[in-house]
């Protein structure tokens, strides 16, 4: 096992389980991958069925790889977890072999439909707490008590209440609970992608990237950490998560940046906050715009047009707030012989590139599903694999065996298929457990309570209301993965920001960034224990400096909610163009006032003067544009006098 599956077991709180419990394991992570693979090549089964085999899968690979407490792992599962996977795997079958009996006494559930329901309810509750922690189930917990206590429940969130048969009925024979939307996008493109992922790391393809990163940007100033907030992101808009992202790259990134002169702390927080944003990078935005497809009902294309530049803004910041640091610490980059070179690296590893292009391709030009797409994708990286390894053997310089080949090749496969389903636990059952908390709020009508209640609270007022939807992201996302708290606030403050006028795409884009960045924010921060792990700092420390680096993008969502120019909704070039630039001088002047450092350091009137110029930027007035353009000038003037005299 590689140190990054280490640390990934330690981070996810994975069971080491070995010898008979190791190879089932194996069969049933196998197995989901390959029921996913066959469903998206050739077909998915009816919406419930697909959902109900997807967590029926999942459920085993909860209780028999997450212990019930993280002090007590062993190396086996328990009497208790194996009697949990049991009843996960009838409550899932039940509805399977049961589902035209379900249909037609819907209304009128039996006894056992009803135990099998509360059955289903409860493990996904401690499973999604076993593999993502406490704070998603103890939510969904206070939901399931809202739904039956509703008429005790203060001013506008009173409803008439409901009985548990009539929770445990919205929740399991309908598709509007745990088999409902969330679970469904799980079910097929979510859990795709993340193979594709899998498939990409075992293959080689992460590797050759970040080894193109480093040719290009290696050996400017802060080369390594500009090299890896590329490299992440990359990365990132694919695996869909800040942990396994930080991990998968920071094991090569952090000790780069290291070894060129960056603290500890702070090549892992660059580290964090170029993984974490990589999942608001079109074109897959990990998987997250397949889910907003879902919610808002826009089209896949419109979606990923909509975040492109949001998404090169946010990495701009980033780089920014990255260049600002290693001009205050004086550092260099690294020598070009320690660096691949990357025209030979881009021409001897090119077939890695096809993948994605293909994955584009279909997507983009095609407009295929994601889900057929994905499959695609997944072909051409096993395809590649196998030419690359046919090859091989005719390579004099290091001639190899077809047994050796073969050997290799299945060892990557099985690996890619064992992980992608490994990695899927968490989402899919923070997507099952955010089912629970949507079946509920849809049964009430809490969405609509919340959404009025918003409004009122912040009197019509955009700013205000903008200003409640992201803490209330930033707070639910602490403890929550990205896709499970989009999930909730897609549902509860979206619609609050879209009825005062906010384009909906606009709405949605921008509690979904918020939720990512709770990703890398203090004090939970769970992205910054796996940059510290690999980096060995301090994790507070860690979170703080992720924070700091993810911060020049801070305003970003408000800037295009503000100009949905940025979005490229109902604009033209010209105007694009023109936002775009005032865009990047506004996350500029962020980043340098928040480094407290332009070309030299700044005293406190020049700070507060580029705070100022980011604000102005961000105000779709040419007039204020202007001003704030002309004072970033202005204080370029003056930071390049002061640093003649230095």
């Amino acid at each position: 096992m590689t140190d990054t599956n280490k640390i990934t077991q330690e981070l996810e709180r994975y069971r080491d389980v070995k010898g008979f419990w190791a190879r089932i394991v194996l069969i049933i992570a196998i197995s989901l991958s390959l029921f996913h693979l066959y469903t998206s090549g050739f077909g998915i089964l009816l919406a419930i069925k697909q959902r109900a085999f997807h967590i029926m899968l999942i459920l085993p690979l909860a209780f028999l790889l997450f212990p019930f407490s993280s002090k007590k792992k062993g190396e086996k599962p328990t009497v208790l977890d194996i009697i949990l996977t049991i009843l996960g795997v009838a409550a899932c079958l039940y509805v399977i072999t049961n589902l035209e009996a379900l249909a037609l006494r819907a209304g009128a559930a039996t006894t056992l439909d009803l135990i099998m329901g509360g059955i289903l309810i409860l493990l996904v509750l401690e499973g999604t707490r076993r593999s993502i922690g406490i704070a998603l189930p103890i939510i969904a917990v206070i939901f399931l008590i809202y739904g039956f206590f509703g008429p005790y429940m203060p001013g506008p969130l009173a409803h008439r209440g409901f009985s548990i048969t009539r929770i445990i009925s919205q929740l399991y024979l309908t598709t509007e609970g745990i088999f409902g939307i969330p679970i469904g996008v799980s079910a097929t493109f979510v859990f795709m992608f993340v193979l594709l992922g899998a498939f990409l790391e075992r293959t080689g393809v992460s590797n050759y990237l970040l080894n193109l990163a480093f040719g290009c940007l290696g050996h400017f100033r802060g080369g390594p950490a500009k090299a890896a907030v590329v490299g992440s992101g990359l990365m990132g808009m694919i695996s869909g998560s800040s942990i396994a992202n930080t991990v998968t790259t920071g094991a090569i990134t952090i000790p780069i940046m290291k070894k060129t002169g960056f603290k500890p702390d702070v090549a892992a927080g660059i580290e964090v906050a170029a993984s974490t944003n990589g999942q608001f990078l079109p074109p897959i935005m990990g998987a997250a715009a397949f889910i907003m497809v879902e919610f808002t009902g826009i089209p896949y294309i419109d979606i990923i047009k909509a975040a492109f530049i949001p998404g090169i803004l946010s990495y701009i910041a980033i780089f920014s707030i990255v260049h600002i640091e290693a001009l205050k610490t004086g550092l260099k980059g690294m020598n070009k012989e320690e660096l691949p070179p990357f025209w030979s690296t881009l021409v001897k590893g090119f077939y890695y590139i096809i993948p994605i292009l293909m994955l584009l391709y279909f997507l983009i030009i095609k407009r295929a599903t994601p889900l057929g797409s994905a499959f695609y994708a997944i072909v051409a990286t096993i395809s590649i694999s196998i030419v690359v390894k046919i090859f091989s053997l005719f390579n004099k310089k290091d001639p190899t065996t077809p047994q050796k080949v073969a050997k290799k090749f299945s060892q990557e496969t099985i690996s890619a298929l064992e992980w992608g389903a490994k990695n899927m636990v968490g989402i899919a059952l923070a997507c099952a457990c955010a089912g629970i908390i949507i079946g509920v709020v849809n049964l009430t009508g809490l969405g609509l309570r919340m959404t009025s209640l918003i409004v009122t609270l912040a009197n019509g007022n955009l700013l205000l209301t903008l200003i409640f939807a992201m803490i209330a992201s930033i707070i639910l996302g602490f403890g929550l993965p990205t896709t499970a708290t989009y999930i909730v606030m897609a549902t509860l403050t979206a619609p609050a920001v879209a009825r005062l006028g906010v384009p909906l795409i606009a709405a949605h884009l921008f509690v979904f960034y918020y939720g990512i960045v709770a990703d890398d924010t203090p004090p939970v921060s769970l992205a910054a224990y796996a940059a510290a792990g690999v980096a060995k700092s301090d994790p507070v420390k860690t979170g703080i400096m992720g924070f700091k680096f993810d911060l020049a993008a801070f305003l970003l969502p408000f800037f295009f909610v503000y100009s949905p120019t940025l979005l490229l909704i109902d604009t033209t070039l010209g105007q694009v163009i023109i936002a775009f630039i005032t865009s990047v001088i506004g996350m500029y002047a962020l980043a340098a006032a928040i480094q407290n450092y332009f070309l030299v350091k700044t005293n406190i009137i020049e700070r507060l003067a580029l705070l100022t110029i980011a604000i102005l930027l961000i105000i779709p007035n040419v007039t204020l544009s202007l001003i704030g353009i002309l004072c970033f000038a202005l204080i370029y003037y003056m930071q390049r006098k002061k640093r003649a005299h230095i």
